[in-house]
């Protein structure tokens, strides 16, 4: 069967059967998907298992070492009390008053590179000493936890969701950072503002927890928590360092050194007698499609010609490049076709070039986080004097938890490569027709609900989001969105957020570390993150269409 829907319904079927139906780990069950969606597209038959684990491979190559650094980097920021002089400093900052905002922006920035659980886990205990000195506002104190950290552990890399939507929709992580986190500072702001509401409608005083006692008691003394500055080194180095190269690749880019201009023509009747009547090739593509009236006419519609993303046989799959970069490519394809001294070579290796190769090298995510996790080691080593056995566990333990979601990740990445293989992206296209606006809004639509209906189905953001992206991945190769794709990230984050309830871990963990019933959780918890979600997705509209980034 070669009907491209038919095997998407049949890969989600899949999916969605082994996750809910049959209770089986989120890994089996994306790499079974991945197995059905191969043999039912086309190919050859001896390619159908080889290029799944080809597609589960590269994935976890993209991401393997990132998530893993992170692992370490959040249990080091744990253990040596880091993270507890990050709270400590917006509460400080912002004063009791303003408590709600202090845990919001703790579980802001602690989720960037920590797990929501373990932020949740760390900021229960100050929400509820914050209760004991005000004796109200209990609701609004634990959905601010929520609010910050449920926003940028979907939104800002390098958690796993963000981190495998940006590459397999071909965005940059610093734009993916930079985006998410403004999408996301405004969905915590409504979030906030949610819980001051809800907090007033249904008050709910705090109840104690066993074990309760244990937990403060054993807080960190001051004394021992190192300073901010350290504290927030480890995760402000890698945005930093990312953010930097982000920004000079940005300046080279904007350059457009490939394009050509009228004095590169060095002979232009050469050039012309060249692409006149030409029969095969780059030439025969140029032939027809260039302006040869002047030199000027004749750059202006070459650069166009140079725009396109499949015209010339690059040997790159220039699908989701930059602009920039596909010039680059079919540039030099033209030159190779053309003869020798009709056209300048390019001068593509410029002074803002040369820096953004520089930067890409400090600014690659895999040293970024490797340097930040070496920093956090130091911190936790020189604050909490670990045994050598210690030491060794932590590490351990850190880089166990970040082994399953490798392992969910790329097999995500996996699924996704092969519903490209099916076509899906083709026959989605068609659907929509041929005008790039009304293409990229009507994906975001379905970016949205793709991940709202699975996050709702079976309960995982992370797996949501890391499905939806690889389904809309495979559907927009060659399609004109409009607008920069870190916006169809950013709007299957909030579908990854809305329509949470009993079958999501965070909702079992916001219940019982908070001391909530189920139905409270359900009149609280669900709607919150329902407000996230949908603060996220029309903010992605809005952004796209008022600062598309191309």
């Amino acid at each position: 069967m070669d009907n491209p829907f038919f095997i998407l319904f049949v890969g989600v079927a899949v999916v969605i059967g082994m996750i809910i139906g049959l209770r089986i780990n989120a890994f089996i069950a994306l790499i079974s998907a991945a197995l059905v969606v191969s043999f039912l597209a086309p190919g050859e038959i001896a390619d159908k298992v080889s290029r799944v684990a080809s597609a589960f491979g590269g994935t976890a190559g993209g991401i393997g070492i990132v998530i893993a650094m992170a692992a370490v980097i959040g249990k080091c920021l744990m253990d040596s009390g880091a993270a507890d002089r990050i709270v400590q400093a917006f509460v400080g900052g912002l004063g009791q008053k303003r408590a709600s905002w202090a845990l919001t922006g703790s579980g802001f920035v602690l989720a960037i590179p920590v797990f929501f659980d373990t932020v949740f886990y760390l900021l229960v205990p100050l929400a509820r000493s914050l209760y004991r000195s005000t004796k109200k506002h209990y609701l609004k104190y634990i959905l601010a936890i929520s609010a910050g950290g449920a926003i940028t552990h979907t939104m800002v890399p390098p958690t796993p969701g963000p981190l495998l939507m940006a590459q397999q929709l071909g965005v940059d992580l610093g734009v993916m950072i930079g985006v998410g986190a403004l999408i996301g500072l405004v969905a915590a702001i409504a979030g906030l503002a949610f819980s001051s509401w809800l907090d007033k409608k249904m008050p709910i005083e705090m109840r104690a927890l066993p074990g309760e006692e244990e937990i403060d008691e054993n807080e960190v003394p001051d004394r021992k928590l190192p300073n901010l500055f350290l504290s927030l080194l480890p995760i402000i180095l890698p945005v930093l360092l990312i953010g930097a190269n982000t920004v000079l690749e940005t300046r080279a880019n904007g350059e457009r050194a490939a394009q050509v201009k009228p004095a590169d023509f060095t002979d232009f009747a050469a050039f012309s007698a060249a692409v006149t009547g030409a029969e095969e090739g780059a030439l025969e593509t140029l032939s027809g499609a260039v302006d040869l009236s002047s030199k000027e006419a004749a750059a202006s519609s070459l650069n166009e010609v140079m725009t396109d993303r499949v015209a010339f046989d690059t040997g790159t799959n220039l699908g989701r490049s930059n602009l920039a970069f596909v010039e680059y490519e079919n540039r030099k394809v033209i030159e190779a076709a053309l003869p020798e001294g009709v056209l300048a070579p390019q001068v593509w290796d410029t002074p803002a070039r040369k820096a953004a190769n520089v930067s890409k090298l400090y600014g690659n995510a895999n040293l970024a986080l490797l340097l930040s996790a070496v920093i956090a080691v130091l911190l936790y080593v020189s604050n909490c004097r670990p045994t050598r056995k210690e030491f060794s566990d932590s590490l351990e333990s850190s880089l166990m938890s970040g082994g399953l979601i490798i392992l969910i990740t790329a097999a995500g990445g996996a699924f996704g490569a092969m519903l490209a293989e099916a076509q899906i992206g083709p026959a989605i296209a068609g659907m929509f027709g041929s005008s790039g606006g009304s293409v990229g809004i009507g994906l975001l639509v379905l970016a949205f609900g793709i991940s709202a209906l699975l996050k709702f189905a079976q309960g995982s953001t992370t797996v949501a989001v890391i499905t939806a992206s690889g389904m809309i991945a495979a559907m927009i190769d060659g399609v004109d969105l409009g607008f920069h794709p870190v916006y169809l990230a950013t709007a299957i984050g909030g579908g990854g957020l809305f329509g949470s309830w009993m079958n999501d871990s965070g909702f079992w963990i916001f219940t019982k570390m908070s001391g909530l019933t189920e139905a409270e959780a359900l009149k609280s918890w669900t709607p919150m993150l329902a407000i996230l979600g949908l603060t996220s997705f029309l903010m992605s509209i809005l952004l796209s269409l008022v600062m598309p980034l191309v």
